[in-house]
C-alpha cells in the first residue's frame, strides 16, 4: 500500500458545488432515512480521491442502497474510517482546527446531548478564517456556499483531509 498526497480538492468542491441542491441519480438519496449529509459528503471526498475501500463493516463504500459500508452515510462512522490508525485503501483525514481547514475538508456538527449530527463539506475559507468566513455545501438542508457561521450548533469538528491510501 503506498500513500500518495493526491487528494483532489478542486474536483470535490466542484462535485458539492454541482450537487449541493440536487441528487446524483447514480447513489441513493438517503433524506428520508435519517439524512443525505453523510451520503453527500462522501460523494464529494470520493470525487477527490476516487478510491474506495470494499472492506467489509469497517470500509469506505457505495454499491446500492443496500450495499454501502457504514461510514459511507454514517456521521460518527464516516469520522471513524478517516482517522483510522492503521493503513487501509481510502481518504485519510486528521482532527484539525478550524485555520487549518482546506476547501474539500469536512466539518461535523452536534445538535444535541453530544452526538454528531451532520457533515457539511468545506467549499471555501476566507481569511480571517472565522465561522463567517468558512463556507459549506451540505445534503439534509441543503445549502452551497453557506457560512458555516449561520449553523446553531452545541460542538463542531473539523477534519482536514491529508491524503489518499492507494493499493
Amino acid at each position: 500500500m503506498r500513500f500518495f498526497r493526491d487528494y483532489n480538492r478542486s474536483a470535490a468542491v466542484r462535485y458539492a458545488h454541482k450537487w449541493a441542491y440536487g441528487r446524483n441519480p447514480r447513489f441513493y438519496d438517503y433524506e428520508n432515512l435519517g439524512g443525505d449529509c453523510t451520503n453527500f459528503a462522501s460523494q464529494c471526498i470520493y470525487a477527490g480521491c476516487g478510491v474506495m475501500n470494499f472492506t467489509p463493516t469497517y470500509g469506505w463504500y457505495y454499491i446500492d442502497a443496500d450495499q454501502k459500508a457504514p461510514a459511507w452515510t454514517g456521521v460518527p462512522y464516516l469520522w471513524n474510517f478517516l482517522t483510522r490508525s492503521g493503513p487501509s485503501i481510502g481518504p485519510v483525514g486528521q482532527p484539525c482546527q478550524m485555520e487549518d481547514l482546506r476547501p474539500g475538508d469536512i466539518v461535523q456538527l452536534s445538535f444535541r446531548d453530544g452526538v454528531f449530527q451532520h457533515t457539511p463539506v468545506v467549499v471555501s475559507v476566507g481569511w480571517p478564517v472565522t465561522p463567517d468566513n468558512v463556507l459549506v455545501a451540505a445534503h439534509s438542508y441543503d445549502a452551497d456556499n453557506r457560512p458555516l457561521a449561520t449553523y446553531t450548533y452545541q460542538e463542531i469538528r473539523f477534519l482536514h483531509i491529508i491524503g489518499t491510501m492507494r493499493p
